[in-house]
C-alpha cells in the first residue's frame, strides 16, 4: 500500500521547508520511511496502523477487568456484539485475541465509559497467557495493536419480540454489548447466567439494576448454590424459552448441550451461539509454512524469509522491493508464529483469526498458515 508523501500538499514557503524536511528524514531513515517515525510521535494517527491506547483498567470480579481503550483516528466502530482483536507484546512477543466490544456504538457515554472510547472486558482463564497479562499487568498508558470489529452475533433490526440471553462467564460480554445499546428496543428480554459463584457474576450490579427496573427478566444459576444449569430447567426459569428467538454465548459445554437442546426441541434456527475458540499456537524456532490455496507445505529456518521460502519450493509469490517498504509482498496468515527479521518481534495468531504478514520480512516461528 502506497504512503502518503509527507509535505506533499503543503503550500508556499512551508511546503519547501516540510519537503526538505521530508527528503533529510527519508534519507536517514532508509529503509524505513518517515510514516515509521510518526508511529512513534503520533501511534494513534490517521492513516497509521489501527491501534488503541489503554486509558482506563477497571475491576469487575476478582478474576475480570474491562479495559477501556482509545482507539486510532482509523476506528470505523461497531455493530452491539461484535467483537474485535487485540495485539499486545508479552515478553517480546504479540499475541492476538478475540473480545468482545461492551460499549455503545454510538459513542456515547454509558457505565462510565468515555465518549470516543470503546470497552472490552476479560476474564483470566487458567494457563491462559494473554487473559491473564491484560487482568493483572495492563495498565493505562499501555498500546496495544487493533483490528476492526467483526462478527455476526448481532440483534437483527427489527428486534425479536421476544428474546433469550443464554450465557456463562465471560460470555456475559457481547450480550452486555447488546443489553447497552437495545434494552430500550427489546419488548420482552430474558437473561439466564451462569457463574460459579455469586461474586463471580461479571456487570452484576448493572444486570440486577435492570432486573430492578423491569426492562429485564433475570435468572442466575450459581454453580455453588443450584449446581451446572441443567437445560432442562429452562422449563421452569423462561418457561416459554421455546418462543424466544435465543442468543447464547460460553464455554464449550454449554453450547454444545444447548444446541443439543433446541435442536430436540425442533427449533435450532431459534439459537444463534458465538464460541471462544482455543489457544494452540506456540512460537518456536523455524518449522512449516503451509500455502492454503497451493496446497504446498514447506519446511523452513528462523532465519530464511517466508518470500524466499514460498518461491524455493515453486510457489508463485507476490512481491516487491524485498525490503520491507512497499507492502507489495502482502499475504494473510490464517494462523501461527512469525518472527519479524528487522526487528526480532514474534507475531501469534490464533486458528479462526488472520492477520496480513509481510513475507520479504518475516520467516516462520513454529509453523504458519498462508491463504496463497
Amino acid at each position: 500500500m502506497p504512503r502518503a508523501r509527507l509535505g506533499a500538499h503543503a503550500p508556499g514557503p512551508l511546503g519547501g521547508v516540510v519537503r526538505g524536511a521530508r527528503r533529510v528524514a527519508e534519507a536517514l531513515a532508509t529503509p524505513l520511511v518517515p510514516a515509521d517515525y510518526l508511529d512513534l510521535i503520533d501511534p494513534l494517527r490517521s492513516g497509521a496502523e489501527l491501534r488503541g491506547r489503554i486509558v482506563d483498567v477497571r475491576p469487575e470480579t476478582a478474576d475480570a477487568v474491562t479495559l477501556v481503550i482509545r482507539p486510532g483516528r482509523g476506528w470505523l466502530g461497531h455493530v452491539p456484539g461484535q467483537y474485535i482483536r487485540i495485539g499486545i507484546d508479552i515478553d517480546g512477543v504479540r499475541h492476538w485475541r478475540a473480545y468482545s466490544l461492551t460499549h455503545r456504538a454510538d459513542g456515547s457515554p454509558a457505565a462510565g465509559i468515555p465518549a470516543g472510547c470503546i470497552a472490552i472486558t476479560t476474564k483470566a482463564i487458567p494457563d491462559g497467557r494473554v487473559s491473564n497479562h491484560l487482568v493483572t499487568r495492563a495498565r493505562p498508558g499501555t498500546l496495544v495493536m487493533l483490528d476492526q470489529a467483526t462478527g455476526d452475533f448481532t440483534l437483527p433490526s427489527p428486534a425479536p419480540a421476544k428474546v433469550l440471553f443464554l450465557t456463562a462467564g465471560s460470555g456475559i460480554t457481547p450480550v452486555m454489548g447488546m443489553l447497552r445499546n437495545h434494552l430500550d428496543e427489546l419488548c420482552d428480554v430474558a437473561q439466564v447466567h451462569c457463574a460459579p459463584t455469586a461474586s463471580d457474576v461479571i456487570f452484576a450490579s448493572e444486570l440486577q439494576s435492570y432486573a430492578a427496573s423491569g426492562r429485564l427478566a433475570l435468572a442466575l444459576n450459581l454453580d455453588d448454590e443450584h449446581g451446572v444449569l441443567d437445560l432442562q430447567r429452562l422449563d421452569t426459569l423462561v418457561p416459554d424459552w421455546r418462543e424466544r428467538e435465543t442468543w447464547t454465548c460460553g464455554p464449550t459445554g454449554l453450547l454444545d448441550a444447548a444446541e443439543a437442546h433446541w435442536a430436540s426441541a425442533g427449533i435450532a434456527d431459534r439459537l444463534h451461539t458465538e464460541r471462544f475458540r482455543p489457544t494452540l499456537v506456540e512460537p518456536g524456532e523455524g518449522g512449516e509454512i503451509t500455502f492454503l490455496a497451493s496446497d504446498v507445505t514447506v519446511d523452513a529456518d528462523g532465519g530464511t524469509p517466508i518470500l524466499d521460502a514460498g518461491e524455493d519450493a515453486g510457489v508463485l509469490m507476490p512481491s516487491g522491493c524485498r525490503m520491507g517498504i512497499c507492502f507489495g509482498c502482502v499475504v494473510t496468515m490464517r494462523q501461527g508464529a512469525i518472527r519479524d527479521l528487522r526487528t526480532g518481534e514474534v507475531t501469534v495468531v490464533e486458528p479462526g483469526d488472520e492477520l496480513p504478514v509481510q513475507t520479504c520480512v518475516n520467516a516462520v516461528a513454529g509453523s504458519c498458515d498462508l491463504e496463497l
